[in-house]
């Protein structure tokens, strides 16, 4: 029996198809975006994608890692803490991945580790090679079975795997490794490799070619060489760079696509098909040639680019408070809601991001006075999740601010928290009122630590993933908004609200929408005598898309732009969010065309090294 016979992974047609995509020269390029690009390509094309992200850290998962240091943890619905990449993942293509999708470092050698204290390796010196490279191709060969698409059982036929950092880090070593290993055990006709690098271009526009060579080389050094390159660069990359890419790096010049920088993130899967990457990867993997269908992407990318263009200069101006907001993949997929929100609300997006810790530092009134002006221009004001003391007081004064001025308030998990802390401090008068995670000694402990919660393991232990509410009556804006009384959202917290003060809580206005399905815990909240203040237990973010935005978020967005009522009407009472893009927008830009120098070349593409957009007439 042959290496091949004994570790293939089944498909609808026999073998899964495997592409793989890695980096070299610097992280930070966007593979993430290149890859959920190529998805949408081939999606479009009538195939079954699934994703998988490698992290070489030797974290178990994300869970534990400072937002600073990684940008914000994405909660799956199985509860996993996971990369913020899979999020693109799940908005690009409408996945609903699992903790397994998300392969790290921490969790091979955990399960080896494991395997050989139960002594599964039968007395054999465990290795790098085999049994971590082993572990490695089994994890991705069962991840790539499990049925993700939203309205299918049916298994992926299309494995995409990208592979965190750079190449030649040390850590990523037995992961080039294990792949070169997989791609000799399932055929090379069934896996394509694929390789994104840096052209920077010097003052005088001259662009350089030696770092994507290198990196090129460094690939080569495990045993591999790519298929087809994206090279990222300020401006579409010149005929004569690609064909020297091409020569340098032993691959065909119509194999390597530019990914310039584009207007918006929406535009890379046109821009990439426009090149004709989807033939490419289909010959490279012998699958049959199919024509990308990209008219419903192409429909939603030329109404976001018409409210980024032509409503620019009346925003819609959101107060931002958090305390992470010098570095913003801290809050990516709440930042993407808001976008893909204010897109389908015909709303141009302008976030004011607050530090909240700037009202901790004030010394004086005067300073306070400074911190509180600056939400006198804004329709509506969002406090995300986060954890510590830490700029608490700040995101305390923004609720106070929006329930007092009537501002439409959205609180996210931690933000939730904040405005029932507010509403016992300045409606109760109970000043001492706060959560003990800030305050175990508070007299008035609206928010406690949950019991059932590890207080000496912090990763993986705090209430995770999709967990039902029930909504309380029709005669609230949940019901309104969601339409139902039973909801599923994505969670991830360990404090929640205190029931012993429920009464009084609700004697201040506030009205309890949401709980969870046994009615012991706190879901939503929400006040009546104000335009819209909502808040969220659980964290809607993780659960939008560009073709269906977030519920809670789009409603915000409706109520910052005084819409949300009228909206409600033309739904007899409930928010109707489906079909937008799949309506005929003769007003909007319905067809991308994109140029670069390698017209000649037959890539589909005209000279000028621009992109234009041709309107429909």
């Amino acid at each position: 029996m042959c290496i091949r016979d004994r570790v293939s992974t089944q498909s609808t047609w026999g073998f899964m198809k495997y592409i793989f995509l890695c980096g070299g020269t610097i992280s930070g390029l966007g593979k993430g975006i290149t890859i959920s690009s190529i998805g949408v390509i081939l999606k479009s094309c009538g195939w079954k994608i699934t994703n998988i992200k490698i992290d070489p850290y030797i974290n178990v998962d994300a869970g534990t890692m400072s937002p600073f240091e990684h940008g914000e943890v994405f909660v799956l619905n199985d509860g996993g803490e996971a990369d913020l990449d899979l999020g693109n993942y799940e908005r690009f293509l409408g996945e609903e991945l699992t903790s397994n999708h998300n392969i790290t470092t921490g969790k091979i050698y955990q399960q080896v580790i494991n395997n050989e204290r139960e002594g599964k390796y039968l007395g054999k010196t465990v290795q790098v090679v085999p049994h971590i490279t082993t572990a490695i191709i089994e994890w991705i060969q069962k991840t790539a079975t499990i049925p993700v698409q939203k309205d299918s059982s049916d298994p992926a036929e299309i494995c995409l795997v990208e592979v965190g950092g750079t190449v030649g880090d040390l850590e990523s070593g037995c992961y080039f490794e294990a792949i070169r290993q997989l791609i000799l055990n399932v055929g090379r006709e069934n896996c394509c490799l694929g390789f994104v690098s840096f052209i920077p271009t010097l003052k005088g526009g001259e662009q350089k070619t030696k770092p994507t060579q290198h990196g090129v080389k460094e690939l080569r050094v495990t045993g591999l060489s790519p298929d087809f390159i994206v090279c990222r660069c300020e401006k579409p990359i010149s005929k004569e760079a690609r064909s020297k890419v091409a020569l340098f790096t032993n691959v065909l010049p119509e194999c390597v696509f530019d990914a310039p920088d584009l207007e918006h993130t929406f535009e890379v899967p046109i821009y990439l098909a426009s090149q004709g990457i989807a033939e490419k990867i289909s010959k490279r993997l012998e699958l049959s040639i199919k024509n990308p269908d990209l008219k419903r992407w192409e429909k939603m990318t030329g109404h976001a680019l018409n409210i980024e263009r032509s409503f620019k200069s009346s925003p819609l101006k959101i107060a931002f408070v958090g305390k992470y907001t010098g570095f913003q993949d801290s809050y990516l997929s709440v930042i993407k809601s808001l976008q893909y929100s204010s897109y389908y609300a015909d709303e141009f997006l302008e976030l004011k991001f607050i530090d909240s810790t700037e009202y901790e530092k004030a010394k004086t009134e005067e300073e306070k006075l400074i911190y509180i002006n600056k939400f006198t221009d804004v329709k509506g004001i969002l406090v995300p999740g986060g954890f510590g003391d830490r700029g608490i007081e700040g995101k305390i004064m923004a609720a106070e601010i929006a329930r007092t001025k009537k501002i439409p308030y959205l609180g996210l998990c931690l933000g939730m928290q904040i405005a029932v802390i507010e509403v016992a401090r300045n409606v109760l008068g109970w000043k001492d009122a706060n959560s003990t995670e800030f305050n175990p000694d508070s007299t008035k402990p609206v928010i406690i630590f949950m019991p059932e919660i590890s207080q000496t393991i912090k990763g993986g232990t705090m209430r995770l993933g999709a967990k039902e509410t029930h909504i309380e009556s029709e005669d609230t804006l949940a019901y309104k908004i969601y339409g139902s009384k039973s909801i599923k959202e994505r969670h991830r917290h360990r404090y929640e609200f205190n029931m012993v003060y429920k009464k009084e809580i609700e004697s201040a206005g506030v009205i309890f929408s949401g709980c969870d399905s046994k009615k012991e815990r706190l879901e939503i909240i929400e006040r009546k005598d104000h335009p819209f203040f909502f808040g969220t237990q659980y964290h809607p973010e993780f659960n939008g898309t560009p073709f269906k935005p977030s519920i809670p978020f789009l409603s915000f967005i409706l109520a910052a732009s005084n819409k949300l009522e009228g909206k409600l009407k033309e739904g007899n009472g409930k928010l109707l969010i489906d079909g937008k893009y799949d309506q005929c927008f003769t007003q909007l830009l319905n067809c991308l065309l994109y140029t670069s120098d390698a017209a000649d070349e037959g890539l589909g593409v005209d000279l000028g090294g621009r992109r234009i957009i041709k309107k429909k007439t």
